[in-house]
């Protein structure tokens, strides 16, 4: 029988959160430009139109005041995270975490991106792909019958080994 014992824990976390980036468009999905991070932060560059010479560039899509909500509740989360993990025990409740920030800034970035996106039947998938990193993350499609005939010749490989070990 498992047994718990409650017992009050406080105290204070200072956490330093430097370059929490938002992105500025609300075309390219969000889970996509998350799974090619990181981008250079610390290279960055004052802006230059030559930078952009010759390519299709998207305009901010989100105001500042948005994206600093955004960047908020991005890290407001990921100091309930790590509040979480000081508390001792395997077992919490009601955790309380009052945030406070103080010495913000904020600063438009580009980064290089690239984007890909193609039709697939009556559905639309997009590729996306870290210009500095060349990390790539998309959506593709799925084909339910492959899928189907790859369970199926697993499940005939795993039933194949084990009648081969009982005879």
């Amino acid at each position: 029988m498992r047994k718990v014992r409650w017992v009050h824990a406080s105290g204070e976390l200072d956490q330093f959160f430097n370059d929490e980036l938002v992105s500025g468009s609300r075309g390219v999905p969000q889970d996509l430009l998350t799974k090619v991070e990181p981008f250079p932060t610390d290279d960055l560059a004052p802006y230059n139109a030559a930078f952009l010479s010759g390519w299709v560039v998207e305009q901010y899509q989100i105001d500042l005041i948005a994206a600093a909500t955004h960047a908020r509740s991005v890290m407001e989360q990921k100091l309930r995270q790590l509040c979480s993990r000081e508390v001792p025990g395997d077992t919490q409740r009601n955790l309380s975490v009052r945030a406070t920030f103080d010495q913000q800034t904020f600063k438009h970035i580009l980064v290089p991106v690239w984007l890909l996106t193609y039709t697939y039947g009556s559905k639309n998938f997009v590729v996306v792909i870290n210009g500095y990193t060349g990390r790539i993350a998309g959506h593709h499609p799925l084909s339910w019958i492959k899928i189907t005939l790859v369970v199926l010749a697993i499940l005939l490989i795993i039933g194949i080994i084990a009648a081969t070990q009982q005879g």
